[in-house]
């Protein structure tokens, strides 16, 4: 298959007039190879999955993450100049489905979503281009869940061992969860239209200090990585679903979380100290 129709079909997943303005989704290296028959995936275009993926042989490899949303020159020996090194000699195709993939309600990005049987799935904020996709997602459970039984599943569900919590606590009052809204990523910017929208509680990754302080709902933070890394895994599924057919191998790299629990820590240490 030509990697010209290769990008076309990305595009049906992840239409590039969806991006953010600051975003830099689309083809980040153009390739000398015109045809593809294999074709990679990952979350970051890493050096360590480039060069896992140019040993299998892939033509084409497709990101989530760009390689830089600010080009600059590769003046540095980082992972940076690295993927820009391995790439260009290679000849192969990098392409980055980021904020453009995102805005996909209902695609693999919604994952979680289908996950958790939600349903009246909305865009948490409706794309400017199109009201019927945008940025994360809200929904309603089936039927109401304590708030425990609700994390513990979600927990389950995201193959974290761990996350952190913010703002009110989650079904105090006697209260139940039954809608949620979750946005991949970073998506601490969205907790107070989370609560605008009478989300029970917001799922998302990237909190940081002063954002938790201010949070106006119970915010579940599980990082930005296993939201993430699963909506790539089903993106390739279902371009194996598309493409196998046609004669084009499909596969997915997995990433790995670089956030990990420290455990037997030090003793007597105190909050404040």
């Amino acid at each position: 298959m030509k990697a010209q129709e290769i990008i076309r079909r990305i595009e049906r997943s992840a239409p590039l007039h969806l991006q953010e303005d600051w975003d830099k989704s689309g083809v980040q290296i153009a390739g000398d190879r015109e045809d593809v028959h294999r074709l990679a995936l990952s979350l970051d275009p890493t050096p360590a999955f480039v060069t896992a993926a140019l040993a299998w042989g892939a033509d084409f490899l497709l990101s989530h993450h760009p390689l830089t949303l600010a080009p600059r020159l590769p003046a540095a020996h980082d992972s940076y100049r690295e993927t820009l090194r391995l790439v260009l000699c290679s000849g192969a195709w990098l392409y980055a489905a980021h904020t453009s993939l995102d805005s996909m309600t209902g695609g693999p990005v919604s994952w979680l979503a289908d996950e958790l049987s939600l349903r009246n799935l909305a865009p948490l904020v409706p794309s400017a281009a199109d009201p019927a996709v945008g940025l994360g997602f809200v929904g309603d459970l089936p039927e109401p869940e304590d708030a425990k039984g609700f994390l513990a599943r979600l927990q389950g569900l995201t193959g974290r061992g761990f996350a952190t919590l913010c703002g009110p606590e989650a079904g105090r009052d006697g209260g139940s969860i039954r809608r949620v809204a979750c946005c991949p990523g970073s998506g601490a910017s969205l907790m107070e239209r989370a609560a605008a929208v009478h989300a029970d509680v917001f799922v998302t990754g990237d909190v940081k200090y002063h954002q938790a302080q201010e949070a106006p709902l119970p915010v579940v933070d599980v990082g930005h990585f296993c939201l993430e890394e699963e909506m790539m895994r089903r993106l390739c599924a279902a371009m194996a679903d598309d493409l196998g057919a046609l004669g084009v191998e499909v596969r997915f790299f997995p990433g790995v979380e670089p956030i990990r629990l420290l455990s037997g820590g030090p003793r007597g240490v105190r909050n404040g100290d």
